[in-house]
């Protein structure tokens, strides 16, 4: 033991000094008023600097959807789309004339300028509020891009199994358990934007938080100016079923070929509203277990395991129901270790309780996080919000620090057993589905679900006898014959996409005798890339830069360098394997997993009712969904195909437009 003699008194240095009294906060209480029509000001006074913000907040219920889902997020856009005085342009450009911020939600209206633009930019805030124009056009390219956001999120790991959480924990039929679907986003008319404006932008249900060089009388004097004569008015009240955790675990895989790694989610729901008792002992129960980069997740995950570059958890806090949630993303291989290692962790923490030193280092950093928060102004404007909207105590954001320092070891260990539930959790899990499934099993009875959080179709072979070299010899047989495209050489393919406006253009040259392949890829005249195979080697050339592929990585892309794959399986030594009959897009299809002699694998999905290859994934470079097959000398080919792949941002849909087989090539095709 380390002792220090300071004069008479002894320093123990081998053990932390005891934390002195919690500081009070002087917090000053913005003034308030309220307009006739029910509209809640709040007032903020800094003068520090010559700005001003207002924000708008309508506290309404959450709303169910249902065949309109998705709905609600094209309001703020709508809003700001344009006014019966002004186009969006116009708008645009006023806002950018004074250099201030205006910006619009679904339950929210926000602008800032300088102190000397005050009243210019909140003509422009009740011009959006009052007379909003709702162009059709806005909300047609709206949909578009939603349309095109959905449909790269279809394939993404962390947004499936956002979308199967959201619908485990809470239910497809409550509002946080619904997800937007094409046919929702289709089904959204201007009708329902103006209806849901109409119904729920009222300033009885209203706050407004003022933050900047503005005194209560002047802000008096410029709400009731530019929002007094906001009509009041009777808004829809919803109740829904509070959500209940699972009798007892349950596991749900979402079976993700491609996927080179597993995104796991443990997660259940929970009541936790701001004005409970333990709402501050589940904050640093949470931090302690998985709120950051010192947790117990995290250091058991990551630092110990190295399984992951980062293990959280949560425990929310709503109105209506919130959840608990904890997980990681990992490599396929340490799936069911990960999950193994994240139960320990839940139910050693109700189990064994947390340490003093624990406690202590979780109460120093939620400390200085409501210490950093408090300089900003605008914090106080929504700590008033939050004491009027949700019944809080006057001094719930005064008393924070000290109820903090008050919570004992006994206190988080009693919100452990109270609020963490390690028998009666959903265990999620998106992943390659061939190599952890069986491994998935000790957790419990494992269910199927889709892309889209619903339990996926379970179709039986009829063919109890089929093999994965049948189910490859009848997609030949499909697209021609085996004669027929042995009789296919070479080939110049030529297609075109369009992504956030650019026009891209792929041309690929086949060589299948000559073991050579390339595709160019440009833009605007432009070579972005080219890719080069011949036997043995692969470069890449993209900016200027060359790169060689290694062995490993020529062999992997080498599974794809022939004008029909299939036809080559044999020669190459690729060995199959049928993983059963899955459900693609609505068919029924047969999943054949290719493996080369170097362990890369990708999976291709076959028509079981017209033996046509329908999709084609690859842990690594992505995916290709192949439709409108059309004959060409006597074999048919894929005229159009949906890319998706992680270097792009969106998937690209190609068209064919101009195809060539059997064309004589030169060396300049492979340049």
């Amino acid at each position: 033991m380390a002792i220090t003699t300071l004069g008479h008194a002894q320093v123990d240095r081998s053990s932390y000094p005891a934390p002195g009294p919690a500081p009070k906060i002087e917090l000053k209480d913005p003034d308030t008023f309220t307009l006739d029509n029910g509209l809640k000001v709040f007032v903020v006074e800094n003068h520090k600097l010559p700005r001003v913000a207002f924000s708008l907040v309508i506290d309404r219920d959450p709303i169910l959807e249902k065949e309109k889902a998705g709905m609600t997020g094209f309001v703020g856009e709508m809003l700001m789309a344009g006014t019966t005085n002004r186009t969006k342009d116009q708008l645009d450009e006023e806002v950018d004339f004074i250099g201030a911020s205006l910006s619009a939600g679904s339950t929210s209206l926000y602008g800032a300028s300088l102190k000397e633009h005050q009243g210019k930019i909140l003509d422009l805030m009740a011009d959006v509020l009052f007379h909003p124009s709702f162009p059709q056009e806005e909300l047609d390219k709206l949909k578009k891009q939603s349309l095109t956001g959905l449909a790269a999120s279809k394939d993404e790991p962390d947004a499936i199994s956002s979308r199967l959480v959201g619908k485990l924990v809470y239910g497809k039929d409550h509002p946080y358990g619904e997800i937007r679907t094409e046919e929702s986003i289709e089904a959204i008319g201007l009708e329902d934007i103006k209806a849901y404006y109409e119904a729920y932008f009222k300033p009885n249900i209203a706050y407004l938080a003022i933050v900047g060089d503005i005194d209560k009388e002047e802000a008096e004097k410029v709400v009731k100016a530019h929002f007094g004569s906001w009509e009041r008015g009777q808004v829809p009240e919803m109740n829904y079923p509070v959500p209940t955790p699972p009798e007892q675990n349950k596991v749900a895989l979402v079976d993700r070929s491609a996927s080179v790694q597993s995104v796991i989610d443990v997660a259940y729901p929970l009541e936790m509203k701001l004005t409970n008792d333990d709402y501050l002992d589940t904050r640093v129960l949470n931090y302690i277990l998985g709120g950051g980069s010192s947790s117990r997740l995290f250091m058991n995950l990551r630092e110990d395991k190295g399984f992951t570059y980062g293990a959280y958890s949560s425990i929310g806090t709503d109105e209506l129901v919130a959840s608990f949630s904890a997980g990681a993303s990992v490599r396929t291989e340490v799936t069911d270790s990960a999950v193994t290692e994240i139960i320990y962790e839940i139910n050693h923490i109700v189990d064994e309780g947390v340490t003093a030193d624990e406690l202590e280092a979780a109460k120093a950093n939620l400390s200085g996080s409501f210490g950093r928060s408090l300089e900003s102004p605008s914090t106080l404007a929504r700590f008033a919000i939050n004491i009027e909207r949700y019944g809080l105590p006057s001094d719930f954001y005064k008393t924070y620090l000290q109820r903090l320092s008050a919570l004992t070891v006994g206190d988080i260990n009693a919100a452990a057993r109270k609020y963490i539930k390690p028998e009666n959790m959903y265990i999620t899990i998106v992943g390659n589905g061939a190599e952890i499934e069986d491994k998935l099993e000790q957790f419990g009875p494992v269910s199927l679900y889709d892309n889209w959080g619903d339990p996926a179709k379970e179709i039986e072979m009829t063919d109890a006898n089929m093999t994965a070299e049948e189910v490859v010899g009848n997609y030949i047989k499909a697209i021609g014959g085996e004669e027929a495209v042995k009789a296919i050489e070479t080939a110049k393919v030529k297609v075109k996409a369009e992504v956030q406006g650019q026009v891209i253009e792929m041309t690929m040259a086949y060589d299948d005798p000559g073991m050579r392949f390339s595709q160019k890829v440009g833009m605007m005249g432009n070579t972005v890339s080219n890719t080069v195979l011949e036997e043995g080697k692969g470069t890449v050339s993209a900016m200027g830069q060359n790169k060689e592929l290694t062995d490993e990585q020529y062999e992997e892309a080498k599974m794809n360098m022939f004008i029909f794959p299939e036809i080559h399986f044999e020669e190459l030594m690729y060995s199959l394997e049928l993983d059963g009959v899955k459900d693609i897009d609505g068919q029924n299809a047969y999943k054949v997993i290719v493996s080369n002699p170097t362990g890369a694998k990708s999976v291709n999905y076959y028509s079981v009712e017209t033996g046509l290859k329908l999709k084609s994934e690859n842990e690594k470079t992505g995916e290709i969904t192949y439709s409108d097959y059309q004959e060409r000398n006597g074999v048919k080919y894929a005229m159009e195909m949906v890319v998706k792949s992680p270097m792009i941002p969106a998937p690209l849909n190609t068209k064919v437009e101009s195809l060539e087989f059997n064309v004589e090539l030169t060396d300049e095709d492979f340049k």
